[in-house]
Order: structure tokens, then C-alpha cells, then sequence
């Protein structure tokens, strides 16, 4: 079948793009033969250039407004495979700990999202079975140090999380003091990807505007994450189709996409996933893939802010 123009034209885009940020970062290693590296990419307009030392710490970054490009959205997966079953609640206790882990196995959920202090729990009751355990730092304000993010990392790894949902440092975002929250995500990613653990960057979508998502989505990717993420829930906005889509124009085909915050409904995943998320974080797990053995017929909506918890 013959491809129609407008989808020529994507790829010729698409193609140009890589093909160009490649000449860009081949030329900055030929001034750098030390090992030294940047890293540079552009999404919807806005160019980031992110510096590494010969031991990848980063040196430098830096963003800029240019001109808009495309991002691709990728293959659709189950739906219950692509869940973290949330539990973030402060008064959570060991008892719906073990219920979120037990629903988690029964429903074949990706993981089970907990707040540190329950990790070695879920890891426990987890460890038979397909199901990861997921943790946040930095959790829920992102305004601890790099330092004191790369230690939580290593404490809740040690005691069995194999996925890390960091918040960046918001303020230092909106500041455009790119360096910092460029050493705060990779801070992170050294010590996790040590472990094998994956990184999903928690932007925190309700608190900026769409070229500060898109610089902060553009910083996790060069700082090595492997999700860019809505939202904590905790700051009055969660998922919405808008953002989800933005964000994955961002990052390309290469990360993950997760969207949390509001997510209640099977209707709701549905239209987040088809906007180019290919995890959803909810505590609504159960009654959404309820929901969708019930009634799978997709609909269009936008999913209505509020915690994910």
C-alpha cells in the first residue's frame, strides 16, 4: 500500500531530525576526545543540550525555543500489564499493603507503586511472582537534594524495588536552572541502572507550562530515564490526554510514557494509552480492568484531574 503524503512527510521529519541531532552530537565528541559528551534533542519546538563528564556526571544543560517536531506514539498493549496499582496514602497500613500486592498477582498488574518504607514488604510478598515493585522519591514535593534522592534510590533498592518513580526538582525547573534538574534525574539513573532498575521522571505536569514539560521531558531522556511521568497526585492535577500526548511527542518512540493522577475509569486509561502512555499508574487498578472486561468500547475523554491515590 502506497503511504499517503502526509505520512511521507512525518517520516521525512522524523528521519531529518535524528539524522541531524546525530551530526550535532558526533561533532561534539570530536571536540571532546577526552570522553567528555553532550547529548542534544529537540521536541515541539524546544531544543535542550545536555553536557556529561568522562564519568557521565553532568557538566551542563541548557534549552531553547526553535521550531516543532513529531513524535511517534508506540504498538497498543494489554492494559492490565501496563498498570502500576498505586497505594501512596500516608495512613496506609501493612494490611492494604497486602491487599494492593494480592490484587496486583491476581490481575497480572506491571507493578505495585508504595512509598518506601513499604518496599521490602512488596518485595516479600511479591517475589514469586511477575509483579514489580515500584517506589517514589523525592516524594511529593521533588525538593530534596541529588545526593539525598541517590540515597533513598539505593536505600529502597537494597530493600527489593525494582522500579523508581523520581519528582524532579519543580522549582529549579521553573527557575531554568536546567543543570540542577538535570544532576537531580541523573543522580538517580546511576544508582538505578547499577541495579537494572528502571526510572520513571515525575514532572509534575499541573505545575508548568507545556514548554516546561517539554524541557523537563527533554532532560530526562539525555539524563538516561527510562519514563517521563505526569504526575505525584499530590499538586492539584493529574493525567490528561493533552499532556500525555505532548510528553510523547517529547520523547519520541524510545521511553516510556506513564500517566498517573485521576485515572478512574477504563474509558479513561483507554484514551491516555491511545494518546501515547504505555504505563498508567492508579489506585483504581481493579475497577478499571473490570470496567474493560465489562464494557471495552473506547471512548474519547480527558481525564478529569485528581489524585492518583
Amino acid at each position: 500500500m502506497t503511504p499517503d503524503i502526509k505520512t511521507l512527510e512525518t517520516l521525512v521529519e522524523i528521519i531529518t531530525r535524528e539524522v541531524l541531532l546525530a551530526m550535532v552530537e558526533q561533532e561534539e565528541r570530536d571536540k571532546n576526545p577526552t570522553g567528555a559528551y553532550c547529548v542534544v534533542d529537540v521536541a515541539d519546538g524546544v531544543k535542550v543540550k545536555t553536557c556529561f563528564d568522562n564519568a557521565g556526571h553532568v557538566v551542563s544543560a541548557g534549552a531553547e525555543r526553535l521550531t516543532s517536531t513529531v513524535g511517534v506514539i508506540p504498538e497498543d498493549r494489554s492494559l492490565a500489564g501496563m498498570i502500576d496499582h498505586t497505594l501512596l496514602k500516608p495512613d496506609a497500613t501493612s494490611d492494604k499493603i497486602a491487599q494492593l500486592c494480592f490484587e496486583a498477582k491476581k490481575y497480572h498488574f506491571a507493578s505495585v507503586c508504595v512509598n518506601p518504607t513499604h518496599v521490602k514488604l512488596c518485595a516479600e510478598l511479591l517475589k514469586d511472582s511477575d509483579v514489580k515493585v515500584c517506589t517514589v522519591i523525592g516524594f511529593p514535593l521533588g525538593a530534596t537534594s541529588p545526593e539525598v534522592k541517590a540515597f533513598e534510590t539505593q536505600n529502597a533498592l537494597d530493600n527489593g524495588a525494582t522500579e523508581i518513580d523520581m519528582v524532579i526538582n519543580i522549582g529549579a525547573l521553573k527557575a531554568g536552572e536546567t543543570e540542577l534538574v538535570a544532576r537531580d534525574i541523573r543522580s538517580v539513573v546511576e544508582v538505578a541502572h547499577k541495579a537494572g532498575a528502571l526510572v520513571k521522571v515525575i514532572i509534575e505536569t499541573a505545575l508548568l507550562t507545556d514548554e516546561e514539560k517539554v524541557v523537563a521531558c527533554l532532560l530526562a531522556k539525555e539524563a538516561g530515564a527510562d519514563f517521563v511521568k505526569t504526575s505525584t497526585g499530590f499538586s492539584g492535577g493529574g493525567a490528561t490526554v493533552h499532556d500525555v500526548a505532548l510528553m510523547r511527542r517529547a520523547v519520541g518512540p524510545s521511553l516510556g510514557v506513564k500517566a498517573s493522577g485521576g485515572i478512574h475509569t477504563h474509558e479513561e486509561a483507554a484514551a491516555l494509552v491511545a494518546a501515547g502512555a504505555t504505563r498508567i499508574g492508579a489506585s483504581a487498578g481493579v475497577k478499571i480492568i473490570q470496567a474493560g472486561q465489562v464494557d471495552d468500547k473506547p471512548q474519547s475523554v480527558t481525564a478529569a484531574p485528581s489524585k492518583a491515590y
